[in-house]
């Protein structure tokens, strides 16, 4: 622990022992543990919750899982101008694009190929591109590829589609879901707190316009994933903040997300990125930022079963690491990744280099489903590709 008095030290003792338990902690109590707590004492207790919650299987062996799968884009064309966004361009740019179909099917065929089995599909906010457009791409891909999961269309997109359309967020779920949708991904999360998307983002869904498209989707059955992308404006509390809105979410809805996946944002080639620089003397968020986040992450958020320890942003050593200090999956060995690469960072591996480093950190690796449910990894060569097949090199986004 960091220099502190006597009460306090009994006090972050007596919190410590409360999430250990499983007490729930308010918000102030958080923030007490981050600010309060050294990164070993915080990393300890967050892995010591996370083997509470995925407990050694009966064997006696700890799990770290990882799924393989594919970002498409189907767009890049955007309206929202992000300040922190490398990747979209504006209607009418030279650059701007909408992929066709068969380019589409030759990924998605790309990625059957290679073992994989989830398709991440989210792009910019199009301003001709409706339900219809989407519907039928998922529609013809189902038809196609009906072993392909289809995780896409995060909560501001589908905010856009609703706005573009004057229709209600449950109708465009409902329409997404009947042709194809199986999850959605927590994208453009960012951070949960209006003053800071007001800075950021302020043409994107409001905080609460997120929350409810997971509200509806819940009512509809789906699942999905939560993310917070941390490091900009925000503050420690907002931080807090941001993680309360998804835990009372959580409690609400009887278990929407599956996990929650923190990761820094990347200033380089962003609008934003050299004032950003500017205010934080020029430095990105540190590999300890980073790991205490995700610590505190597994300690506050004890109702969603999984967190996601990411390699995109601060490199394989560094998600290994997290691997013992709260976080039990190692993300997404993707098949392309065009979003935080546009940023600059690109942390490329490949499937055994993610197995070497689950098992170099004492774990076994076991391949999953968007679901966490443990599916088969296929016969590979000396690549760790299947059997027969080029060897790919692989990067992470957050799935």
């Amino acid at each position: 622990m960091t220099a502190t008095a006597p009460h306090d030290s009994i006090r972050l003792r007596d919190l410590a022992n409360q999430a250990i338990a499983g007490g729930p902690l308010s918000s102030a109590e958080a923030l007490a543990l981050y600010r309060g707590l050294d990164q070993p004492s915080l990393g300890l207790l967050g892995h010591d919750v996370r083997l509470r919650l995925n407990p050694p299987h009966a064997d006696g062996k700890v799990r770290v899982t990882y799924i393989v799968d594919r970002n498409l884009n189907p767009t890049n064309v955007c309206v929202t101008d992000c300040g922190f966004c490398a990747f979209y361009r504006s209607p009418g740019d030279a650059e701007a694009y909408v992929l066709p179909r068969e380019v589409i099917y030759q990924k998605v065929e790309d990625l059957i190929q290679h073992g994989g089995i989830q398709l991440l599909l989210q792009g910019g906010h199009h301003p001709r591109l409706k339900t219809d457009w989407y519907g039928q791409l998922f529609q013809d891909l189902k038809q196609r590829y009906p072993q392909v999961w289809i995780h896409g269309m995060s909560p501001p997109e589908i905010t856009h589609l609703s706005k573009l359309e004057k229709r209600p967020v449950r109708a465009i779920l409902q329409d997404l879901k009947a042709a194809g949708l199986d999850s959605i991904p927590g994208g453009g999360a960012e951070i949960l707190v209006d003053r800071v998307r007001q800075v950021i983002a302020p043409k994107k869904a409001t905080t609460e316009e997120w929350l409810e498209v997971f509200r509806q989707w819940a009512a509809l059955g789906g699942k999905g994933t939560a993310t917070m992308m941390f490091g900009h404006v925000e503050t420690d509390a907002e931080r807090i903040e941001h993680m309360l809105r998804i835990r009372d979410l959580q409690q609400e809805t009887g278990s929407v997300f599956t996990a929650f996946i923190p990761w820094t944002f990347q200033p380089e080639n962003t609008p934003m990125g050299n004032a950003f620089l500017t205010g934080r003397g020029g430095q990105k968020a540190t590999v300890a930022e980073y790991l205490r986040t995700l610590s505190i992450a597994r300690l506050f958020l004890q109702n969603v079963p999984h967190i996601q320890s990411s390699f995109v942003t601060q490199g394989i050593k560094t998600c290994q690491v997290g691997l013992s200090m709260g976080a039990d999956d190692f993300g997404s060995a993707m098949l392309e990744e065009n979003v935080v690469s546009a940023a600059g960072c690109t942390h490329p591996t490949s499937i055994p280099e993610i197995e070497r480093h689950i098992k170099d950190a004492g774990y076994l690796p076991q391949r999953r489903n968007m679901m966490y449910q443990p599916v088969e990894t296929p016969p590979t060569d000396k690549f760790g590709q299947p059997a027969g097949k080029k060897k790919i090199i692989v990067s992470q986004v957050q799935a």
